[in-house]
């Protein structure tokens, strides 16, 4: 049992393989009643040891139906808390990831068994770090037209991260890490979030480093965008004032946060009616608290200072996949993506392939990588190093037909391929048990040296580490395709 004061009272949880855990530990108030839809407040103090040896429950979401969301999970509005591995509690300073989950801003808990760090303390002497924040409805609905109480309300989720770091910050020396090493880390959601910390004014301070995984600068919300969704959930809800807001239950809320998804994604479209390539339900930018998008805050010089290493995966958007793809189909969604070229670009590159490869193709292009590769050229001339990846290892599931899928790096950056779930993801034969431990060694060099062990990226020659049975460092991979989409995405 190991018993620490953090700064709000005294914290109790227990030690296993030579890490100690705390979970569920609060790092704000509960955002329930009055402060629904209000940015985070500092807890309460308290003077007897909190138990913090069970996570705590996940933010209010609705069950998913994917590979990766589909099991149930315990949640409750009151979710802001967070969970801390280290290897020693008042022994040195160590390096400290900061990991914020994915799932779309809708689903996710920082529990989850893959986001495990033992692995990260035992080889990596590290502190490791895992949030709850605020998902969907609650923490990302605009409704600051109702007045200054609610004009973080399209960006609570954001807020309630930066809380965490912030209070990691203000705490993580206590248990062994060093606050003026904090590295960042997400996956999809969680690697949007990422890059929206690393743009942001509030975070300038606390992030010694960056990896965004899947993730991009280019997935808010416009204010024209955030209004349209605020509305129709409001209609949804059938609420019209503040009060009717705080007085729903969380199932109708969820409830209607599914209408109105279902709205705006429906119909077989592929760009949504918001007029964005960004879902409902996002973090909305052109305010107080994110005041431009982060690919423009990152142009302009936000999180130059912090180093970053950052990629995507081969196959990412297979993970979903598009059922029976015919050629209208693929033409449809190559329309709607201005990516005429890209299609052809690709159909040369890959003149074997299957419209439902061609579209995966093109789609993982729009969503992840072409993304990507825009943060890392918009910090190119001015900013602290990036390193690129891309993660090509492919999945055994389905014959085959999975590919180097969405999500499917975690627990090989992790080193937590046995942990429950994964066995599905990765397929039968022999466990890549190799392939993790140079993924995963280059996340610790790079968060206790300050690089992963390849050259930077730099526009001349676009350097890449390919994380594949044999990985290998290459320049500029896929660069017949990814010139195609210049000046469209």
């Amino acid at each position: 049992m190991s018993t620490v004061e953090t700064v709000a009272g005294p914290i109790t949880g227990r030690e296993r393989n030579g890490v100690h855990l705390f979970a569920g530990v609060p790092y704000a108030a509960p955002p329930v009643g009055k402060l629904r839809f209000r940015a985070p407040m500092p807890h309460a103090p308290w003077r007897d040891p909190l138990e913090t040896r069970r996570f705590g429950p996940a933010a209010p979401q609705l069950q998913g139906n994917g590979m990766t969301d589909s099991a149930p999970v315990r949640w409750s509005e009151d979710c802001l808390t967070l969970n801390i591995q280290t290897p020693a509690i008042h022994q040195g300073k160590r390096p400290v990831l900061f990991w914020i989950h994915g799932g779309a801003y809708r689903t996710g808990q920082g529990a989850i068994p893959w986001y495990n760090g033992e692995s990260f303390c035992q080889r990596g002497d590290l502190a490791v770090v895992s949030i709850n924040y605020r998902l969907g409805a609650l923490g990302f609905t605009d409704l600051s037209h109702f007045g200054s109480r609610f004009e973080s309300s399209g960006v609570n989720g954001t807020l309630d991260q930066i809380a965490a770091l912030d209070w990691v910050r203000d705490n993580i020396d206590r248990f062994g890490g060093d606050p003026d090493r904090i590295t960042i880390a997400g996956e999809s959601a969680g690697g949007f979030s990422v890059t929206t910390l690393l743009a942001n004014p509030r975070c300038q301070q606390s992030v010694y480093a960056a990896i965004p995984q899947s993730g991009a600068g280019q997935h808010t919300l416009t204010p024209k965008a955030g209004r349209t969704v605020g509305e129709a959930f409001l209609k949804a809800l059938e609420a019209d004032s503040p009060l009717s807001v705080e007085a729903a239950s969380v199932q109708d809320i969820l409830k209607a946060q599914a209408e109105v998804t279902a709205e705006i994604e429906g119909g077989g479209r592929f760009v949504n009616n918001l007029g964005v390539p960004v879902s409902p339900f996002y973090p909305v930018h052109g305010n107080a608290f994110i005041p431009e998008s982060p690919l423009e805050a990152i142009r302009h010089g936000m999180g130059a200072k912090a180093r970053l290493l950052m990629g995507s995966n081969e196959n990412e958007t297979s993970l979903w996949g598009y059922g029976n793809v015919d050629e209208k189909k693929l033409n449809a969604a190559a329309e709607a993506f201005h990516a005429t070229r890209p299609l052809a670009a690709w159909r040369s590159t890959l003149p074997n392939a299957t419209n439902e490869e061609l579209m995966v193709a093109l789609t993982t292009d729009h969503m992840f990588r072409i993304p990507t590769i825009r943060v890392a050229e918009a910090r190119a001339k001015q900013a602290a190093p990036t390193w690129m990846y891309l993660f090509a290892w492919k999945s055994r599931a389905f014959e085959g037909r999975l590919g180097a899928a969405h999500a499917l790096e975690i627990p090989f950056a992790f080193n937590t391929l046995k942990q429950p779930g994964v066995a599905a993801f990765i397929g039968p034969g022999e466990l890549p048990q190799s392939v993790a431990d140079v993924m995963h060694a280059a996340w610790i060099r790079f968060m206790r040296e300050g690089d992963p062990g390849w050259a930077p990226y730099e526009l001349s020659q676009r350097a890449t580490m390919v994380f594949d049975e044999l990985s290998h460092l290459v320049n500029d991979p896929g660069q017949s395709t990814r010139e195609t989409w210049e000046g469209v995405r």
